[in-house]
């Protein structure tokens, strides 16, 4: 790959980005692999290109090298500390490389560092921004009381703004602290005002799946297959990636009422979804189905045997099958699956 190593002689990130997959493949051993991260390093600082900075750490935590994963971000803070705009954008990507690959604690230090600048900027839009995001790095430490305390103060932020968008985004992400948090009326009252104007399909989905949560939850479990049905359908119209979130939200949903024995709330609901995609998807309709004679058949009614089986055959998907499988021995398996 000639191509490649002139680019990479001579610092051209766009094309190391553009050929890097490629390049890749040809390499075979793990000594070559650092020494080519080494001077993958040495160009992305170069070129302050955060994006190859990104590919990097990815390879690194593919190699298990964790002390490595970092270090592209730093190195490029480093070179831009002597100019405050930069420095604020270098520390931002750091600050999200840390949540990204999971160092949270390393996460907030760094998002506190920029919140002050921000603030002695008085750049109050990017300020709300990075105090949602310190919220939602103390909601994956499970500290609930600091991810709210951050979340109210974005969303006062987003209001301040007319920021609608983000405001609305802070107040699912602020129903859902609270539904975590044992709030669930203030979480309900949230998800209330959100869905009387969710301005975006992505935002009413996920105001869907937190509603569906509360109404399970309050053992309300029609509701939630309601909104849960409703959410998938509307994250079918919009983007695969967000169907793929609602339909796992939905195996958790199906996971724990399977593994608290809830075998009739499963049978006796399980229409709700059958009727949401009869006329979408067959096969989803059939897995759904088949859910629901599992149920019964997990619950001893030996009679739903057959009708399992025939239901089973009948879809096509291998991948749903497969989820079927799952249920029936050793509990759900998440999987990539698609329409």
């Amino acid at each position: 790959m000639e191509e490649f190593s002139k680019a990479l002689e001579v610092k051209d990130c766009e094309k190391i980005l553009e050929l890097l997959d490629d390049y890749l493949h040809t390499v075979e051993r793990e000594d070559q692999i650092i020494e080519l991260l080494e001077k993958l390093e040495d160009a992305a600082v170069e070129c302050e290109s955060y994006d190859l900075a990104h590919e990097i750490a990815h390879i690194y935590a593919h190699l298990n090298k964790e002390e490595k994963i970092i270090e592209p971000y730093k190195r490029i803070l480093e070179k831009v500390k002597e100019n405050e705009e930069k420095y604020i954008q270098a520390l931002y990507h750091l600050a999200d490389a840390y949540e990204h690959f999971g160092f949270l604690e390393e996460a907030i230090n760094a998002y506190e560092e920029l919140l002050n600048l921000e603030r002695k900027r008085g750049d109050e839009t990017e300020e709300a921004l990075t105090l949602a995001h310190l919220a939602l790095a103390h909601e994956e430490l499970e500290d609930l009381e600091k991810a709210i305390e951050f979340m109210e103060q974005a969303r006062e932020k987003f209001q301040k703004l007319n920021d609608e968008l983000n405001y609305l985004i802070s107040l699912v992400d602020l129903a859902h602290f609270y539904y975590e948090a044992g709030k669930d009326e203030k979480a309900e009252e949230l998800i209330r005002e959100v869905l009387k104007k969710p301005r975006s399909d992505e935002i009413e989905v996920n105001a869907l799946l937190v509603k569906s949560e509360i109404e399970a939850e309050r053992e309300n479990y029609r509701e939630a297959f309601k909104d849960i049905s409703k959410a998938m359908l509307k994250a079918l119209e919009t983007d695969e990636n967000l169907f793929l979130f609602a339909f796992e939200t939905l195996q958790n949903f199906l996971e724990a009422l399977f593994n608290e024995k809830l075998f009739e709330e499963v049978y006796e609901n399980v229409d709700v979804l059958v009727n949401a995609f009869d006329d979408v998807n067959k096969d989803y309709a059939n897995f759904f189905n088949a859910l629901g004679e599992l149920a019964k058949l997990k619950e001893g009614q030996e009679k739903a045997k057959a009708r399992f089986e025939e239901l089973y055959t009948s879809i096509e998907n291998e991948e749903l099958r497969e989820i079927l499988n799952d249920f029936k021995e050793k509990g759900v398996k998440f999987l990539n699956i698609g329409l």
